[in-house]
């Protein structure tokens, strides 16, 4: 491996976290002697563009700065390549960095980890999510949590992540569960009322909600949580399960794994890694070992 190392950076994550954290991250890439080169985009598209050259001229891993969203764009770079990612997570959700073990808001940490792994050839290949072209992850989400985002995406105030919280009790206020097409890799066709169907490649999202607890990010296979119709009272009394993955024994909670899976709903959008992919329905599969990733 080439001892050049490309700095993947979003300035902007984490209300300026990303740009802060750059230098910690690089001192320690430095300071196991490495050299850094830094890429930085005048937004995403071209911080992608950048990215991509760097993997295409061998560089000896591309190190993304940022949240799950700089995370989500790296992969796009290196998925199907033989360049290691590595993270350091200063962003608000850090879900995936969670999910390889690695240090979250604080850089220095992360840095120290990632230049140690790829010192030492600690690099192992785990599975990666892909809809189309795009590859993720964490979490497909689909559902309430999906209108969530799409009604706080518009709000243009409050800012912050209090959207969201305001967005979630407009979507109460408004919640009905949602007639689902799901489509498993058997082949046999569901037809369910629910109120949100996750497609896990790994365990979490938003920031540390365990979805699909039982993710295994190198099985080959997503981990399916489908919760179904339920009424307000029921999804705010189990709701809070989410962040220790108790909910999966819920009796209105079913689970499914599967390598290929197909979502249709009318009037939901697709959100993998936080970012929306497109209305349903979309076809997802789990492809085995796309992606070299450094860490413990």
């Amino acid at each position: 491996m080439t001892s050049e190392i490309t700095l993947f950076v979003n300035p902007t994550a984490g209300r300026g976290r990303g740009a802060r954290a750059a230098q910690p991250a690089a001192s320690a890439l430095r300071a196991a002697g490495f050299s850094v080169r830094t890429v930085l985009g005048e937004n995403a598209r071209d911080a992608l563009t950048r990215a991509r050259a760097a993997v295409a001229a061998g560089t000896g891993a591309l190190v993304a700065v940022g949240g799950d969203g700089m995370a989500g764009l790296a992969l796009q770079a290196v998925a199907g390549t033989d360049t290691p990612l590595g993270l350091v997570a200063v962003g608000t959700g850090n879900d995936f960095a969670r999910s390889l073990g690695l240090p979250v808001r604080d850089p220095a940490a992360a840095g120290r980890v990632v230049a140690g792994a790829l010192k030492e050839g600690r690099l192992r290949d785990i599975d990666l999510g892909r809809v189309g072209g795009t590859w993720f992850g964490t979490v497909l989400a689909s559902g309430f949590d999906s209108r969530v985002n799409d009604r706080g995406n518009r709000m243009r105030w409050p800012t912050g992540r209090f959207k969201y919280d305001l967005a979630m009790l407009a979507e109460l206020a408004a919640f009905k569960p949602f007639p689902y097409r799901i489509t498993l890799d058997d082949g046999e066709v569901r037809e369910i009322e629910a109120t949100l169907v996750a497609v896990g490649n790994g365990s979490s999202y938003g920031g540390g909600m365990q979805i699909c607890a039982d993710a295994d990010l190198t099985d080959g296979l997503f981990d399916i949580t489908v919760v179904g119709a339920c009424g307000r009272a029921s999804l705010l009394r189990v709701f809070p399960q989410v962040y220790k993955g108790t909910h999966l024994s819920h009796p209105m909670v079913s689970t499914y794994r599967a390598a290929k899976v197909e979502l249709a709903a009318e009037g939901i959008t697709g959100y993998a890694d936080g970012e929306p992919l497109g209305p349903l329905p979309l076809v997802a599969e789990c492809v085995r070992g796309a992606v070299r990733v450094a860490g413990p």
